[in-house]
């Protein structure tokens, strides 16, 4: 029997394992084949002014406005709105709305991220403020914005009605997680609910978005449509757990951003709180060293790593990421989906925490 168009069924070697890094690069790369041609017409609607800078931003060419290939991001929450669609019984091309619809805000809220951060690369490149200045860069991130919002808006009900709604509300989310996040780097206490609470809105939110959007998109019932969005919300704290870990030990070859960089920008990531708030000697000698007004140097950096530690809060992170990856799965079985597409949904989970197991 021939499959719809645009169906997302890449043919992994037998070999391969379906938890295998190798299977979700495949996965991942065939998400990127269906929604690339519309991410692009997409942003080609915008005003050549700042279309100039997403699609740099996106990869798709340099500053000058000449096309190149480059890494253009792993395209994590554009293929769980696609495979949730599948999952429920609908087609890829059902889902492209709100695969495209998610990418866009992801994208929007990454320009303005490295903004905040001041972060002067991203995939290995000069970020896009850095590119074309800040101006440029906040301009380029609210046009993607309001793009995505004219996504979901002009697709089929019930994307452009109850899709709409849920996408508004995770932008709001959103925002209101990467204001807080900002918002630490200034506060000597911040509470590890706290902490975790903004996890939930500055990652969680979104990805649990792309799943329910996914859902509704396929023509999903209620509890398929929960049970979707709640797999998505774990696996956001898991990603979010993954990413924190990574912003402090990760290589900055697979990271494409600096060495120690949540350190340097004194960020109150997850393990640094869940260090911080543990009393012992390695906490109390890391809020000293972690709450003074002075740069860290490069031997601090790597201290306050090895106090993190000490305290417990790498390993806290890492038991946390496998405990809501094991409760995303279980949302995931409970769903009573579709068996190839949500193993393949299983698979990108297992991806996430594999990028720092």
């Amino acid at each position: 029997m021939s499959q719809p168009p645009h169906t997302v069924h890449p043919s992994p070697p037998r070999e391969t394992s379906p938890s295998s890094p190798l299977a979700a690069q495949q996965i991942l790369g065939h998400v990127r084949t269906v929604v690339d041609p519309a991410l692009r017409a997409a942003v080609n609607r915008l005003p050549d002014s700042v279309r100039r800078v997403a699609g740099y931003h996106f990869g798709w060419w340099d500053e000058h406005g000449r096309s190149i290939t480059t890494d253009s991001g792993k395209a994590v929450r554009p293929a769980l709105a696609l495979l949730a669609t599948q999952a429920v019984g609908g087609t890829a091309a059902c889902g492209l709305p709100a695969a495209v619809a998610v990418e866009l805000v992801h994208n929007a809220s990454l320009l303005h991220d490295d903004i905040i951060d001041r972060d002067a690369t991203r995939r290995h490149r000069p970020t896009a403020w850095s590119a074309f200045g800040v101006p440029a860069a906040i301009l380029a991130g609210d046009a993607l914005f309001f793009l995505s919002i004219h996504i979901l808006s002009t697709a089929p009900a019930p994307l452009s009605t109850q899709g709409l709604a849920f996408l508004e509300e995770a932008v709001q989310q959103l925002i209101d997680g990467e204001y807080t996040d900002t918002a630490f780097e200034h506060r000597t206490e911040v509470t590890l609910a706290q902490c975790q609470a903004m996890a939930q809105a500055k990652t969680s939110t979104l990805i649990a978005c792309a799943c329910a959007l996914g859902a509704l998109a396929g023509g999903a019932n209620p509890t398929q449509t929960d049970h979707l969005r709640s797999f998505g919300h774990h696996l956001g704290i898991a990603f979010q757990l993954v990413d924190d870990l990574m912003g402090i030990w990760g290589d900055p070859a697979h990271t494409g951003k600096p060495h120690l960089s949540d350190l340097r920008a004194h960020k109150k990531s997850l393990p640094v709180v869940a260090a911080l708030t543990t009393p012992c000697p390695a906490s109390q000698e890391l809020a000293s060293l972690y709450h003074q007004n002075a740069p860290l140097t490069e031997h601090q950096l790597q201290h306050a790593a090895t106090l993190i530690e000490a305290a417990g809060g790498r390993d806290w992170a890492t038991r946390q990421a496998d405990h809501h990856l094991t409760t995303a799965l279980h949302h995931l079985t409970a769903a009573d989906l579709a068996d190839h597409p949500a193993a393949q949904l299983a698979t990108l989970a297992h991806m996430i925490i594999q990028r720092n197991h």
